[in-house]
């Protein structure tokens, strides 16, 4: 008896069993990494000279609340502040002028001037990277600010011999109402993937909100120069370039985390996640196998458990699923528990049911030519 030859009901059965162990692959292989990660402890401390580099466009209003929170870090040994205004026509230019008659650690780096055909910030990042001192690179964003003064030192911390990239975690801000929890899981989601995916020795992105790699790696990979006709990428595409299963690291202490503004409508952050997804269209056929066959799997789970209920046996089914929840909850609870997220853990089941929606919306973005503006 071949395959197709067998009862609807049996076929659905064993098609949703099949999708349920290749997530429980990813769970139990990859994500676990992330959940039960415990860093070597340093036999040695060394701080380095650092560089923080912030990329703003009419970002008057973020820099003012946003920027003294990184101007004020504690840090003792030499460091720097590079402030990119990329053509701002708003106050960015006087505001910045003020902090820097407070702080002289900060250095203002004013672009007067378009970069034809580079679309995005990768032209401003790449002019505070080259305008920079140190080897070692700190980037956030205009609407980040650091979770602690202790930010500096403890992403600068992971730097140990043959480490050339540290990927933070960029939180956002935790308020009421549904949105604000939705943005914050699927930041969350998409965090345990790519650090899961760096300590399983196959690195493929980082958040330009908290990432730091050095100013060599850049000069050497002719920075941005691949990419520079794709508006985003300036921190997934670019690391996909130049990380090795050997060369990077992650750190997620929450004190090292960085915090951003959420949106506040559904269309905004619409909006942002179809522009950071816009660049999975070209990535390493490895990683688009990886990662596509982790979404397609999860979006199936559902329509395959209704089917397979409806036409083999529903309870079977249902212990099925159950299985796969129980792997689920647990790696959730403590991944969310390392990157300061636990209070979503009560919602597990909800927003499990929210990604095969969220899969689905997201689909036509894979397809549909990316926006040139950041």
């Amino acid at each position: 008896m071949t395959f197709t030859s067998l009862p609807l009901g049996v076929i659905l059965f064993i098609t949703f069993c099949l999708i349920i162990v290749i997530q429980l692959g990813y769970y139990l292989i990859v994500f676990r990494k992330l959940a039960y990660y415990q860093p070597k402890p340093k036999k040695d401390s060394q701080e380095y000279p650092v560089s923080i580099i912030v990329c703003g466009k009419n970002e008057a209003e973020n820099f003012s609340i946003h920027l003294p929170a990184v101007l004020l870090q504690d840090y003792a040994t030499t460091h720097e502040v590079i402030v990119v205004n990329d053509n701002s026509t708003d106050e960015t230019k006087y505001l910045l002028e003020e902090f820097y008659k407070r702080f002289k650690g900060l250095k203002i780096l004013s672009l007067t001037q378009e970069a034809l055909g580079i679309p995005g910030k990768k032209f401003p990042l790449s002019m505070g990277i080259k305008s920079s001192k140190h080897e070692v690179l700190l980037l956030t964003d205009a609407d980040c600010f650091p979770a602690s003064e202790h930010w500096i030192q403890k992403m600068q911390e992971a730097y140990t011999e043959g480490i050339d990239i540290v990927l933070g975690y960029g939180a956002y801000a935790k308020k009421p109402g549904l949105l604000n929890k939705l943005i914050r899981f699927e930041t969350f989601h998409t965090a345990l993937q790519y650090l899961s995916f760096a300590l399983a020795k196959m690195p493929y992105m980082g958040v330009g909100r908290n990432l730091s790699y050095k100013r060599e790696m850049f000069i050497k990979s002719k920075g941005f120069a691949s990419i520079n006709h794709i508006p985003g990428g300036d921190d997934d595409l670019f690391i996909l370039k130049i990380a090795t299963k050997k060369n990077t690291a992650i750190l997620i202490d929450q004190e090292a985390h960085t915090i951003s503004e959420p949106k506040t409508t559904w269309s905004d952050w619409m909006r942002q996640k179809r522009r950071h997804y816009s660049t999975a269209k070209y990535y390493k056929p490895k990683f688009k196998f990886l990662l596509g066959l982790y979404a397609l799997s999860g979006f199936l789970i559902y329509p395959l458990l209704i089917l397979a209920a409806l036409y083999f046996n529903w309870w079977v089914a249902l212990s099925v699923y159950v299985i796969r929840m129980i792997v689920l909850a647990t790696i959730w609870k403590k991944a969310m528990r390392k990157l300061n997220e636990e209070d979503l853990w009560s919602r597990f089941l909800l927003f499990d049911l929210w990604m095969f929606l969220y899969y689905f919306i997201m689909l036509p973005t894979l397809l549909r030519k990316p926006e040139k503006k950041w």
